[in-house]
């Protein structure tokens, strides 16, 4: 599956068009997975990078907001297994994200 073609179908907003949206209320779009690895998308530049929140081998305590690039997730594979989006996942804030909010990524 071609991850840019997967978030065109969405209406995510541009880079940059939440940043005055404190953290925990910013809208979490797609939920993309590899193994323990968890991308979520809140913004899309339309071609490749992508703001969201990050969590990378399980590593709670270092996850974070930050920027990444499709392409890379792309080329990310392991045999036949790719990242890919979380099949049932319904956009939510993100202080209702579980995973967000084990990793201290909502301040309150």
């Amino acid at each position: 599956m071609e991850l840019r073609n997967y978030l065109h179908q969405l209406d995510i907003p541009l880079l940059y068009a939440t940043e005055d949206i404190p953290t925990e209320d910013k809208q979490i779009y797609v939920h993309f997975v590899f193994g323990n690895c968890h991308w979520f998308v809140a913004e899309f530049d339309q071609k490749d990078s992508c703001f969201g929140y990050v969590i990378l081998n399980g590593d709670l305590q270092n996850a974070e907001w930050g920027y990444f690039s499709l392409h890379e997730l792309q080329e990310v594979k392991l045999g036949n297994f790719r990242v890919s989006p979380e099949a049932n996942w319904t956009p939510q804030s993100a202080k209702k994200v579980e995973l967000i909010k084990l990793s201290s990524g909502i301040f309150f």
